[in-house]
């Protein structure tokens, strides 16, 4: 029963919940700032906003399309004759306005053009999805990997102390003649190593931050931790078929292939119907005037109107037709394999963040009995030590296996949420709620 108070506080230091300040930046806070910060997701935000003009862009191929033309020009004319008859010289002004309006009727491309702009903007939209999901997951694993960085040189710090005590001692039992030489040299070996080992944990919490401010420009001070007494919950369903079945139909990455396969079809059709015959309404006007041209002569001035059909059948271009079609073709078979494979990678994605969440918490309630029978051992080694019948190895190898369940503790429970937010995200289903619920773990 001694052990459950230290168990309590090793738990606490290991899920990283002391003294957390009350202006500690959450999970949540952190997405928010990097939604508006992160410059992968602006870049996403600025690709759907390009994906999404391809639909006016495609609509323009079915719509009027009005072209306005003139031109001024300056003549030097100098005219000779071959009999012999005098010549002349003139130098006028002509002048010219032309307006021409099409309207396409048929034009089979066009149209396949507009529908794969429909399915373009789709694409985009699915697209920026994924890039959301993905910035969910990087903010995450970020916040945790800060988390628990920090929880590593809190415990780094905390082994060195355990050993400098343990060396102290080891020291003084020498001097009094109740322990060996070899004590106080491993003592001071694992005092040596803690030191160079809280080092090390001091440097990559210092990197994990510069991965934080990579995403949101900033540092915060302090982040919220996970409160104590944390229970994990199983997924629900608590069914790895139905996670896969929902990944099938909601996954943005199976949607963008979905889209690019049918853009790809698509492609392939339109590059047929260049073979195809258009057909045009066109109507033009033209005011033109010149100046006199020769000596003597007389300016004028022209009005012509002409509205009608214009058709043009395609006969022969070199073997071009055939060609796209072949490479739409060959593109259409890749996006077909692209989109086989997306299916199987997310289906895989999903079982393996599934296995990550039901085996997580399994991890956590293992280690948790693993943190008291650790801290039991300790005891009852000191102890041992003590009465004489453990020796001052035998306490530095149990503080060591209690200092290493307690990193796997927290190693555990961090996982776990990422994993939590990684089932959503291959599911298809991942949003802001769910980070929000995740949030909740978090206490102040």
């Amino acid at each position: 029963m001694r052990a459950l108070p230290f168990l309590r506080i090793l738990t606490g230091i290991a899920v990283g919940i002391a003294t957390t300040p009350v202006f500690a930046a959450d999970l949540l806070s952190i997405y928010r700032e990097a939604q508006k910060e992160d410059a992968v997701f602006a870049a996403a935000r600025a690709n759907l906003a390009a994906g999404q003009e391809k639909l006016p862009q495609g609509l323009s191929g079915l719509l009027p399309a009005v072209t306005l033309s003139g031109n001024t020009l300056y003549n030097d004319r100098d005219l000779q004759f071959r009999n012999g008859s005098p010549g002349a010289n003139a130098r006028f002004n002509s002048n010219a306005l032309n307006v021409t309006a099409t309207q396409p009727l048929f034009r089979a491309q066009s149209w396949i053009t507009y529908e794969q702009a429909k399915n373009q903007v789709t694409l985009a939209e699915a697209a920026f999805l994924q890039a959301n999901h993905d910035l969910m997951i990087r903010v995450a694993q970020t916040y945790f990997d800060v988390l628990l960085a920090e929880n590593n040189v809190s415990l780094a710090t905390a082994q060195k102390t355990a050993y400098a005590e343990q060396l102290a001692q080891a020291k003084r039992n020498f001097e009094v003649g109740t322990a060996t030489i070899t004590d106080s040299n491993d003592a001071q070996a694992r005092h040596d190593l803690a030191f160079s080992q809280e080092i090390g944990a001091q440097n990559d919490l210092e990197v994990k931050k510069q991965a934080l401010r990579q995403i949101i420009g900033n540092v915060p001070p302090s982040l919220s931790r996970i409160s104590g007494g944390f229970t994990p919950p199983l997924p629900a369903p608590n069914a790895m078929e139905a996670w896969v079945e929902q990944s099938a139909t909601a996954s943005p990455q199976i949607k963008s292939a979905q889209m690019a396969f049918a853009v790809a079809t698509q492609e392939v059709t339109k590059n047929r119907g260049a073979h195809l015959p258009t057909l045009d309404a066109v109507a033009s006007y033209a005011d033109s005037a010149q100046g006199a041209g020769i000596q003597g002569g007389t300016g004028f001035d022209s009005t012509t109107r002409y509205i009608g059909l214009q058709l043009a059948v395609p006969i022969y271009q070199g073997g071009l037709v055939n060609s796209k079609v072949r490479e739409a073709l060959a593109n259409q078979e890749k996006a077909r394999q692209d989109l086989e494979n997306a299916r199987r990678t997310v289906a895989q994605n999903t079982r393996a963040a599934f296995l990550g969440v039901t085996s997580g918490v399994a991890q956590i309630k293992a280690l948790e009995a693993a943190l008291v029978s650790s801290q039991s051992s300790l005891d009852s080694t000191k102890l041992g030590q003590e009465v004489g019948v453990r020796t001052q190895v035998d306490v530095l190898n149990a503080q060591q296996q209690l200092i290493t369940t307690r990193r796997d503790y927290a190693q555990a429970i961090y996982g776990y949420a990422v994993n939590v937010l990684k089932l959503k995200a291959a599911a298809g289903t991942l949003a802001e709620a769910d980070l929000a619920y995740v949030n909740q773990w978090l206490g102040n």
